[in-house]
Order: structure tokens, then C-alpha cells, then sequence
């Protein structure tokens, strides 16, 4: 065996035990990323840090959260913030939170497609002007498994809370090495699960159901089929909430009915 090709086994053995580690240490399955991108990624982070190897790169994250946070910045694809486009939130706040505590309460929330917890999050902290925490419960679902752990750990860059307001901010997260924590009882709040839009039941009942900036990637075929899923599973006037990009013009025939721009409700 050659010089090059040992160096080579050693590199795969040391990102195969990196790999394990990660997963005990975080929940995150890196085999699920292609290999040779998600290794070029990663050993470019550790060699501007200082580091050799993936071992030494991974006993600098057990000692030092600041590596581990930059780990879970270059490792996450999804992009997404809190309180994206919002005017909408403040709808909701405003109008649709309190139409449906007026018949309901507890009530039952769907973020779907909710990728790194940014709005499931966000869900809660707008509800928590009105209910204690201990009477939310929302779903949260993705058919990324690894956005999911990201969201469970629940740490951010400053970019993601650009529009979290103020008295939110100082309430729910903690700062740390330019990273912002969130509160363990809004993550209290939240049950992640994996959940496939396409291939998986719907549960039932529901009086609010989130799910913006996702269906643009769908064909027209699947997003006709979500929409009327998502009608079945909602309650009669639950709502639809989607993104600004997902306007829906037929709303009718899924038996929704528009009450707001990207708010619809079950008739």
C-alpha cells in the first residue's frame, strides 16, 4: 500500500469514528450527507480552527461549545428564521390567535415541514401572550432527520433572530459565543417528529396548522394533494397558515376559505 493510500484509510477511518461520536454526542447522522462534500466541508472548519484531524477537531468541540456551534453551522443545509415575513405573525397575534381561543383551548398546533425549529418556536412565543407555556403543546415535523436534532438542540446564529422581538429575545434566548440558546421552556413547548408530507398519515382535529415556504418545491400534482390532506386534518374553522410565496387561488375547493392573505379557514 502506498504512502497516499494509507493517508487515505486513515482520513476515512478518522471521519468514520468522528461520524459515531457526533451521532452519540448530538443525535446527527452525518452518513446521511453525501461523504466526500460533507467531509471537504468539514475538514476545511476544523484546519481554520486549528485542528489535525477529525479527533482532534471533536475533543475541541467537548471542551469548547464554540466549535461545537460552528460545527452545527456548516453542517446544516436548511435555512430558515424566526418570525420570517413579520406582518404575518402579527396577523396571526392578532386576529387568528384570538378567534380560536375563543372556542378552544388547549389548542392543537401542526408546524409542518418546520426544518431547524425556527417556526414552531416561533409559534409558541407568539401563543405565550396568551397561555402559560405549560398550556402549549405544538407538532413539529420534517423528513430531514438532522434538522430535526438541530431544532431540538435549538442554538442560532444572530442572523435567524433579525425580526424576534426585542422583549422575546431578552425573555426566551441566551447568548453565547455570538450564538443565541433557547429557553428549555419554550422547547418544552415542542415534539419534534420525522413526518413525510407526501407518504405519511395526517392526524386529525387540529386548529392551527403552519406550514410556509415549503410547498414551492412540490409539483402541482403533490401540493393538490397536501392542500386537501391538510383540509381533512384541520378541525371546522381550524386554520391553514402558509408562506407568501404559497397563495392559494382555489382555495374552495379544498373547503378552505381565505380570511387573511396566506390564512385559511376550514369550511
Amino acid at each position: 500500500m502506498s504512502i497516499k493510500e494509507v493517508r487515505v484509510e486513515k482520513l476515512d477511518r478518522d471521519y468514520e469514528v468522528f461520524i459515531q461520536k457526533v451521532k452519540n454526542k448530538t443525535g446527527i447522522d452525518l452518513s446521511l450527507y453525501k461523504e466526500a462534500q460533507m467531509k471537504r466541508r468539514l475538514t476545511s472548519l476544523y484546519e481554520k480552527n486549528g485542528f489535525t484531524s477529525f479527533q482532534d477537531f471533536f475533543q475541541g468541540m467537548n471542551h469548547n461549545r464554540k466549535y461545537l456551534y460552528a460545527f452545527l453551522d456548516r453542517m446544516t443545509i436548511n435555512v430558515s428564521e424566526f418570525y420570517r415575513n413579520q406582518k404575518r405573525w402579527e396577523v396571526l397575534e392578532k386576529k387568528i390567535f384570538p378567534q380560536l381561543l375563543k372556542s378552544n383551548k388547549p389548542l392543537k398546533i401542526w408546524s409542518a415541514a418546520c426544518s431547524t425549529g425556527e417556526e414552531p418556536y416561533t409559534i409558541a412565543m407568539v401563543l405565550s401572550n396568551f397561555l402559560p407555556l405549560s398550556q402549549i403543546k405544538i407538532l413539529a415535523t420534517d423528513i430531514d432527520e438532522n434538522a430535526i436534532q438541530k431544532a431540538k438542540i435549538g442554538v442560532y446564529q444572530e442572523r435567524s433572530l433579525q425580526e424576534v422581538p426585542d422583549a422575546m429575545k431578552r425573555k426566551y434566548f441566551k447568548k453565547e459565543n455570538n450564538h443565541y440558546i433557547i429557553s428549555d421552556e419554550i422547547k418544552n413547548t415542542i415534539t419534534f417528529k420525522k413526518h413525510n408530507l407526501l407518504a405519511d398519515p395526517y392526524d386529525t382535529n387540529y386548529d392551527l396548522i403552519v406550514c410556509r415556504n415549503v410547498l414551492i418545491y412540490f409539483t402541482e400534482e403533490a401540493k393538490n394533494l397536501i392542500y386537501k390532506k391538510f383540509s381533512q386534518a384541520l378541525k371546522q374553522n381550524g386554520v391553514l397558515f402558509v408562506g407568501s410565496t404559497e397563495q392559494i387561488f382555489n382555495a374552495n375547493q379544498y373547503s378552505l376559505d381565505s380570511i387573511e392573505t396566506f390564512f385559511y379557514k376550514k369550511i
